[in-house]
């Protein structure tokens, strides 16, 4: 799992850059969410680096 979590406000940034910031469910400053390690998420991230913390987190075990 990925602990995303936006450093930046994208006011005034390209609408391409919204709206990845949007599908990562990125709302506001010091908003953080958890998504899976997989190629798309890693693709979205690349293309907001610059407004982004990323950290990996282990999964852990259910059940």
């Amino acid at each position: 799992m990925l602990k995303i979590t936006l450093k930046r406000s994208y006011i005034g940034k390209p609408e391409k850059i919204k709206r990845v910031l949007r599908a990562l469910g990125l709302r506001k400053i010091g908003h953080t969410v958890l998504k899976p390690d997989e190629p798309s998420v890693r693709g979205m991230l690349q293309k907001v680096s610059h407004m982004v913390e990323v950290q990996k987190v282990e999964e852990q075990g259910g059940g």
